[in-house]
C-alpha cells in the first residue's frame, strides 16, 4: 500500500511501531552507556570527565521516558482511528 492510500490509523500504526524500535535502541545504548561507566567510572573521574558522561546518560534516559510518553499517546489515538467493524450482511 503506497503512503497515498494510508488511512490514519495506518500512519499512526505506523508510527507507532517505528517509536518502539527506536525505543528498543535507545534502551541498549543506555545500557551500554552505563555499563561503560561502571567499568571506567573511577578512571573518568580521575580524568574529570564523569560529569560529561553523567550528562549524556541523563539526557537519553529522559529522551527514553520521553518516546515512552508518546507512544502511549499515539496508542490512545490510535483506539480513536480504529475503524469500525464491518457491518455484517
Amino acid at each position: 500500500m503506497s503512503e497515498a492510500t494510508k488511512t490514519p490509523f495506518e500512519h499512526v500504526n505506523d508510527v507507532i511501531a517505528q517509536l518502539k524500535e527506536m525505543r528498543h535502541y535507545a534502551g541498549n545504548n543506555v545500557e551500554t552507556l552505563t555499563a561503560q561507566w561502571l567499568l571506567f567510572d573511577g578512571e573518568l573521574k580521575k580524568l574529570k570527565q564523569a560529569g560529561a558522561i553523567e550528562t549524556l546518560m541523563t539526557r537519553q534516559s529522559e529522551l527514553h521516558d520521553a518516546m515512552d510518553e508518546q507512544i502511549a499517546a499515539f496508542e490512545e489515538l490510535l483506539v480513536k482511528l480504529q475503524p469500525p467493524p464491518p457491518a455484517e450482511p
